[in-house]
């Protein structure tokens, strides 16, 4: 007999009377057999290894971009891959305005502090001459997702799961590419304008960059102990000299190299050329918990009869460990902060903590304010 002969089995009556053929009421009556020898199969064991990779690959974890956003070069996550390939030319030409960036550097865990900076930034209308150089490619997709063009990371990338305190060889690691990121703006032909992002504006700090120098900076110096109450008395003058200070009883300078602007001059090349070998000179150490900050000072001091420096007013650009530990300082100065630096204390969240205190904590209640918006 031919296959295309063979008799046909019957339907098979179901409980409630309705025809069922014998392949339904098979798989009715095995169900777990059918199951559990499928899934021990070859082709079973394939099918469940796709199933995974694929939630892998194309479904989010909370918080979190798939993977194949990494690899997308177009969808709602924006073009992806070409940012891996964006170049500090072609990024700074997008955000300059009138031939001046704006600039800071930033890794992943510190995104919440860039967006509160970002925010005052632009409440003085500066947020569209703003470039971030990304310290790992997570924050170099993240900005560039949420403010197209605004970031570009500079090989190699340090590591960025970690919030690198002050001191730490993760944090040297970061800041002393600084001067490196600040020489290439230079290069192009460039202004730029460089803070951190524990900084504040509380007013457009451009109107203090009086003259035509090629280095300004602020002043960090606190003539107390950390720890203690600072009399008003021994707080720098309001018409202190713009020269670079003199060196204290250690023979050192406290020029804070957070806020720093330069021009695409011979003098802020030179300068900034001579902070990179400083760096390499004094390297991190389990010895010497070194940051960019004193090869800095020692640059400034090397090239001070070469290079034209400006010390910013002090009042204007005061650091964390006066304008947070001096209240009748802040009040005799008071309309004169253009930015406020969150130093003198360690820790992230120790560092939004107190700004919330002191009510410069914007990332959550005006976020619609920020090109970023809530992070």
């Amino acid at each position: 007999m031919s296959l295309n002969q063979r008799q046909q089995p019957l339907p098979t009556v179901a409980k409630h009377g309705l025809l069922m053929s014998s392949r339904a009421s098979f798989s009715a009556a095995q169900p777990q057999g059918i199951v559990s020898s499928f899934l021990l199969s070859r082709s079973g064991l394939l099918s469940v290894l796709v199933l995974l990779l694929f939630l892998v690959v194309f479904v989010p974890l909370p918080g979190r971009r798939p993977m194949f956003a990494l690899f997308s070069s177009s969808g709602d996550y924006g073009p992806v891959s070409r940012w891996k390939d964006y170049t500090l030319a072609r990024a700074a030409a997008s955000a300059a305005r009138n031939g001046t960036l704006i600039v800071s550097a930033v890794s992943e865990p510190f995104l919440p502090l860039l967006n509160n900076w970002l925010i005052s930034v632009a409440r003085q209308k500066r947020q569209d001459q703003v470039l971030i150089f990304a310290e790992d490619y997570a924050t170099l997709y993240e900005i560039n997702r949420r403010w197209p063009r605004h970031a570009v990371l500079v090989q190699p990338a340090p590591d960025s799961q970690t919030a690198h305190n002050f001191g730490s060889q993760g944090f040297f690691n970061i800041t002393s590419r600084r001067p490196r990121h600040l020489l290439d703006i230079l290069e192009l032909g460039y202004s730029v304008m460089y803070n951190d992002v524990d900084m504040v504006w509380v007013a457009d700090p451009f109107r203090y960059l009086e003259g035509n120098h090629d280095v300004y900076f602020a002043d960090d110096e606190v003539a107390v102990k950390p720890s203690s109450p600072i009399p008003y008395e021994q707080v720098k003058p309001l018409n202190h000299s713009h020269d670079l200070p003199r060196p204290g009883t250690n023979g050192k300078t406290y020029v804070c190299s957070c806020m720093i602007f330069l021009r695409p001059t011979r003098g802020a090349k030179k300068a900034l050329s001579s902070w990179i070998e400083e760096i390499q000179n004094q390297p991190w150490s389990e010895n010497t918990h070194t940051n960019d900050q004193p090869a800095f000072n020692s640059a400034l001091n090397k090239t001070a009869g070469e290079v034209d420096l400006y010390l910013l007013p002090q009042a204007t650009f005061p650091p964390g460990g006066l304008y947070f530990r001096n209240g009748d300082w802040v009040e005799r100065t008071r309309g004169l902060h253009a930015i406020v630096h969150n130093n003198y204390i360690v820790g992230l969240q120790n560092k939004i903590q107190r700004f919330k205190d002191y009510g410069l904590w914007l990332a959550d209640n005006h976020t619609d304010e920020s090109p970023l918006g809530r992070i």
